[in-house]
């Protein structure tokens, strides 16, 4: 039961069932077979600037979930913010705001699914992951206020340099988090972004955070987005009276000798299990044991037993042979499990 509510309390959002998710989208070119031609020129606006209208996907990436996905890369951080986020993982993330029915915030960048609606003076994204949230790139002139009232999702504002639009956000409040992990960020945090429509069915995506309070230079991204025809967008809840029964049964970390744990070492790639936890946490992972405490790709694992762990978000247990050595290492989440073979 215990083992339920840890990965429960990881996304307590619900996607429920669309009515037009196999419904061919009109208008778009398509190949020979009738499938959509992703390959062919980007469209343009009335007035010749790149459309970036349509529903969009990020590739499967981890970065939502943890930007950081090397152990030497937390240095970015300043230690203040180090400390801030080292908390966060022994309280098991306890205090994440969207497993509180909270905005995602900047992290919401980063969405898997969303759609872009596209006019000469604004751009919108509706995201499905979150409950309702979309957010205004205002492409006017007008300039971010010299001032604002910290919210949620922050002010945004874009410009075209050529067939790129640059939107720059800034005042957010400091409640939300960077990502899922748990990286924290201050009311100084500004955010660049960039998307580049290379051709029908792909863009360029690059994210950059710059916090002087938080981190030492700034952190940039770089995502392949695809082009979605023919589905539609999840509607996604959150159920947030499901919180109250949760908080509390999470256990506390247990001692785990250094010899047992020196045994999960090693890199593991995705091999079967749900592609969407897959999607979320990476596709390939490298487990490290430092000062005691064992890692996956960047982020601390905190001991449930001698073979199951808790990551901020996702279980993780290792399955070994008789001869001690593992066979696989299992992530499980609410929308399932994705097991991974060790590399040979």
């Amino acid at each position: 039961m215990w083992r339920i509510a840890l990965a429960a309390s990881f996304l307590l959002t619900v996607s429920l069932s669309a009515q037009w998710l196999d419904w061919r989208t009109p208008g778009i070119p398509r190949t020979a077979d009738g499938k959509p031609d992703l390959t062919a020129p980007a469209p343009k606006t009335y007035d010749g600037r790149p459309d970036l209208s349509g529903l969009w996907a990020t590739e499967p990436n981890p970065y939502r979930f943890d930007l950081i996905q090397d152990l030497q890369d937390e240095a970015i951080f300043r230690p203040a913010a180090q400390a801030v986020f080292q908390r966060r993982v022994v309280d098991f993330r306890r205090d994440d705001p969207v497993t509180n029915c909270l905005p995602g915030g900047p992290s919401d960048m980063l969405a898997a699914t969303y759609r872009i609606m596209q006019s000469p003076t604004i751009v919108a994204l509706l995201y499905e992951n979150t409950t309702g949230r979309f957010r205004q790139i205002h492409t006017d002139g007008r300039k971010l206020p010299a001032d604002p009232n910290p919210t949620w999702l922050g002010y945004s504002v874009g410009r075209w340099e050529g067939d790129t639009l640059v939107v720059d956000s800034a005042g957010f409040n400091d409640r939300t988090w960077l990502d899922r992990a748990g990286h924290p960020h201050s009311e100084k945090l500004r955010v660049t972004e960039r998307f580049r429509r290379v051709d029908f069915g792909h863009v360029q995506y690059q994210i950059t955070f710059d916090d002087p309070e938080t981190l030492t230079k700034p952190l940039t991204l770089s995502l392949p987005v695809s082009y979605r025809a023919d589905t539609d967008m999840l509607e996604n809840v959150c159920n947030e009276n499901n919180r109250s029964r949760l908080v509390g049964v999470q256990q506390a970390g247990v001692a785990v000798d250094t010899a047992v744990l020196a045994r999960y070492q090693g890199q593991y790639v995705f091999s079967a299990g749900s592609r969407i936890v897959a999607g979320f946490m990476g596709m390939n992972h490298k487990v490290t044991l430092v000062n005691g405490r064992l890692y996956l790709n960047a982020l601390p694992l905190i001991p449930l037993s001698p073979t199951l762990f808790e990551s901020t978000g996702a279980t993780a247990e290792f399955f070994l042979d008789a001869s001690g050595s593992v066979t696989r290492l299992v992530l499980g989440q609410t929308e399932g499990e994705a097991v991974y073979t060790p590399r040979k």
